[in-house]
Parts: structure tokens; sequence; C-alpha cells
């Protein structure tokens, strides 16, 4: 079976809008495990301005699933002015303290809006390799956010990974024009590469209620879901949408 992982940014990304608590991120989490949810995701930047260090903490010591923190593990520490939100301790310094069920490393720049891109391994493959023996020390799984390249799996498997997450937005956009086949195949064919070499499998990024059905691939073991997921929650209601996305897996509920 596939599991949900609701990534809560755009909870955290309400509330930060104004000087205020609500909504609540934690007890978001708590209603998304109720209804049904895996895991519970969260990506936080040095900007802080969605998911914060200090939530990180609270979400560990909350919930009884799977966390998943993905950040750039080369972030530096990031100093606030608010006391009320405190400072940013970067990515390596966060998940040690922490020490989550699933670390997914993620290339992103601090100022970026959202994740555009996998590692380029040929790059930094070696500044990860350390990086992956540290958090596996930790008792971290680690999930490498990879574009869909066969000829990549390999590397990533002998640097250290766990699993790989697949970006999936030249999917989504493929399937919103109506003419995926070929981008699917490109994604089947990298799973199967990642499968060859012992790697497990997650994607994310842009699925939601329509993509999601199409989306099979061999040994999807996890999908990420945050936008499209807040998106259909307004509509839907939390409980209804999980299970909407839980049927969308292909389990019957």
């Amino acid at each position: 079976m596939i599991d949900l992982s609701i990534n809560l940014n755009k909870i955290a990304l309400i509330r930060n809008s104004r000087d205020t608590t609500i909504p609540d991120v934690v007890e978001h989490a708590k209603l998304c495990i109720a209804a049904g949810a895996d895991g519970i995701t969260v990506h936080p930047r040095p900007d802080q301005r969605h998911i914060r260090a200090r939530d990180c903490f609270d979400l560990q010591s909350a919930i009884d699933v799977e966390l998943n923190i993905e950040g750039n593990p080369f972030t530096a520490p990031r100093p606030c002015d608010r006391p009320s939100i405190g400072d940013y301790p970067g990515y390596m310094a966060l998940v040690g303290a922490i020490r989550p069920a699933q670390a997914t490393l993620v290339p992103d720049t601090d100022g970026q809006l959202t994740s555009d891109h996998g590692f380029n391994l040929d790059r930094d493959g070696e500044r990860l390799r350390p990086i992956i023996g540290q958090l596996k020390d930790w008792g971290c799984r680690v999930s490498l956010f990879m574009d869909p390249d066969p000829s990549a799996m390999a590397t990533a498997k002998a640097i250290g990974a766990d699993r790989v997450e697949l970006y999936t937005e030249r999917y989504a956009q493929a399937h919103a024009a109506g003419d995926f086949a070929a981008v699917l195949q490109a994604y089947v064919e990298t799973a199967e590469a990642a499968l060859a070499v012992g790697l497990g499998i997650n994607a994310g990024h842009d699925l939601n209620l329509n993509n999601l059905p199409d989306f099979v691939i061999p040994g999807l073991q996890e999908v990420s879901i945050g936008h499209a997921f807040t998106v259909d929650a307004l509509s839907f209601g939390i409980k209804e949408t999980i299970k909407r996305y839980q049927i969308a897996l292909g389990k019957n509920l």
C-alpha cells in the first residue's frame, strides 16, 4: 500500500499571515491523522515563512505517525528578531535535535518559492555522502529529492540514500495538458532503476485528485500532498479529502 503523507506548510502559511496561533498546525496534523493520513510532512525554510522550527518540535512530541522533515541540508542558521518565532537553527541541527522518521533532502535555495528541481548528484553527491551518513546514524530514513533520471539512481544508492522522492511537477503539467504517457514513462523507468539498486520510492509535488490515480509506477511507497490537499479540504473538509486521496491511491475504504 502507498502511504499518504500530508504536508502542513500551507496550514502554517495561513497562520503566519496574521500575528496569531490560528490555525494550529499540531491540531490540523491530528485531524489529518484521525481522518486516515499515514504520515505528516513539513518543509521548514530559513525565513520560516510557513512551517517554523518550533512547529517541528511540537509535531514530533504530539503525533503518532511518521514525521518527514524536508529541507536543504546545506542551509545555515538564521536568527529571527521575533522571540515568539525563534531562530532557524539550520536543517541538520534541527533534524539532529528531533530525529524524525524520515529526512528528505531537497536542493532548494533560501529564498525559493517552492521546490523546483532535484539534486544533481554529479555535482553534490560527495557533499551529500557524509550528511546522509550522519542522518542515518541519528536513526532517520534518508530520501533524496530527484528528477526522473534513471541514470542517477545508482549514485543515489551508492552515497547512502534509502529512498528517492521523485519530483512530479513535469508529470502534473503533462497530465493537465492531456498528454502525459511519455512523461510518465520517464518516471516508470526511473522507478525501475531505483528498485534495481535497492532504493525505496516516494513522490511529490503538484500531485492532486485528478492526476494521482494515473501516476502508476512500480514500487511507489509514499506520496506527499500539501498544496492540493489544502485547497481540496476547503471544498470537501479534511476527513472527506483524506478519504478521496486514499481512494486515489487505490485503497478500498
